[in-house]
């Protein structure tokens, strides 16, 4: 097998190999440079919520695979954070991300869904990321921090060059990180002029009145993580969703016929396809035994929530999509104190995005033979999914 091509191009079948020949191996991470990947459910789910393995790049040799090169205006954030700063950083945005305060966003999501299925017609033929699974969550994620419609526009571009960079333009990721440092300190200067009821703005007030909770490094950071990982999760976990089911049509069959198992689905197709392969790059603060294998002090540990979440140990017949399965621990958002912060938010948009999706279009099935997946180590998501829908279904 040529392991580090399938790693891209055919994961789950990569992933499969290495969960029962070398559940522990080493590889050349996302950049080239060496890591240990682990790939069963045990080993990741322990590994996950080990304090002996660091998210804090000092932690690591120079040799080591490191994730993104950013500058400190976006590096000072939750993703390179070991406690007591990760857990100063993420009690100040957690309560903006309770199950209270998500319930509360539903009927805007709703609202928001509505409008862009509106805007798509009675029938048609459309690319469904670009059309619905991708402005959704921008447009929550946005309003939520208070960024103006017109400062929106380039994110999907920026984000699709930070995690898959396009190998024959290796200045474009260079170039898209300054865009971002002048957009994020630009958007700060205005809400510090101009405040509002939006939680960019209180991050900006517990700056500006307190700075030993929050230092404006942190404060950049904070913003270009939470727009980021609010909207790139959530665009790939609806759009990988609505592939799976019309991928499987017995499953959407299901779902018209019984909407209350929506919540259930959501979980198995986070599951099944979940927005990402990798968790965020971990190094050993001293020599870790993982399964078989002693990883070095300052080596890169990378952790496939993806292999994991289809380990047959944990989840029997890991490649069939059962919403009545107990996916009680799968890992597609994370576990232990870097549980991703804003999975409530991300479940609500997905299971919104979904009902109001199948309550409109009575046909709705695949218009082109094969996926068009991201090239990426990391990340799970499509780059358009071409979609054939009408009001009525066909006869």
């Amino acid at each position: 097998m040529d392991l580090q091509g399938n790693l891209i191009k055919n994961p789950h079948a990569a992933y499969q190999y290495l969960r029962d020949a070398a559940p522990v191996q080493r590889i050349a991470g996302p950049t080239g440079e060496p890591a240990w990947l682990i790939t069963r459910y045990d080993d990741v789910r322990s590994a996950l919520a080990d304090p002996r393995l660091s998210l804090d790049k000092t932690n690591a040799t120079e040799d080591s695979y490191r994730g993104l090169s950013l500058p400190p205006a976006l590096d000072a954030n939750l993703l390179n954070m070991d406690p007591p700063d990760h857990t100063r950083i993420r009690e100040l945005v957690s309560r903006a991300f309770t199950p209270r305060r998500v319930e509360a966003l539903r009927a805007p999501i709703r609202r928001t869904a509505d409008a862009l299925l509106d805007a798509l017609g009675t029938q048609g033929e459309t690319d469904l990321i670009a059309a619905y699974a991708a402005p959704l969550p921008i447009t929550v994620i946005c309003d939520l921090l208070g960024i103006p419609e017109d400062h929106r526009k380039d994110f999907r571009a920026w984000t699709n060059e930070l995690i898959a960079p396009d190998p024959s333009r290796p200045q474009a990721a260079k170039q898209t990180i300054g865009a971002m440092v002048a957009f994020f300190t630009e958007l700060i200067a205005h809400k510090r002029q101009h405040p509002a009821d939006d939680l960019l703005s209180d991050l900006i007030t517990v700056r500006d009145t307190d700075g030993d909770r929050l230092s404006e490094d942190e404060l950049t950071s904070l913003a270009f993580l939470i727009l980021g990982a609010g909207y790139e999760n959530t665009v790939q976990l609806i759009g990988n969703a609505v592939h799976a089911l019309l991928s499987h049509p017995e499953h959407l069959v299901r779902l018209r016929k019984d909407p209350s198992k929506l919540p259930e689905a959501v979980e198995e197709l986070a599951r099944y396809e979940g927005p990402a392969l990798l968790a965020i790059r971990r190094f050993p603060t001293q020599d870790v035994t993982i399964g078989d294998e002693t990883i070095p002090a300052g080596g890169t540990v990378l952790l496939s929530l993806a292999a994991a979440n289809r380990d047959p140990h944990r989840f029997p017949h890991p490649d069939q999509i059962d919403f009545d399965r107990d996916t009680t621990g799968h890992l597609a958002l994370g576990h232990g104190i870097h549980y991703c912060l804003g999975a409530p938010l991300a479940r609500a948009e997905t299971e919104i995005a979904l009902a109001a999706l199948l309550e409109r279009f009575g046909t709705l099935i695949l218009a082109e033979p094969a996926p068009r997946w991201r090239a990426s180590q990391r990340a799970r998501g499509l780059l358009g999914l071409l979609v054939e829908y009408g009001v009525k279904p066909t006869t």
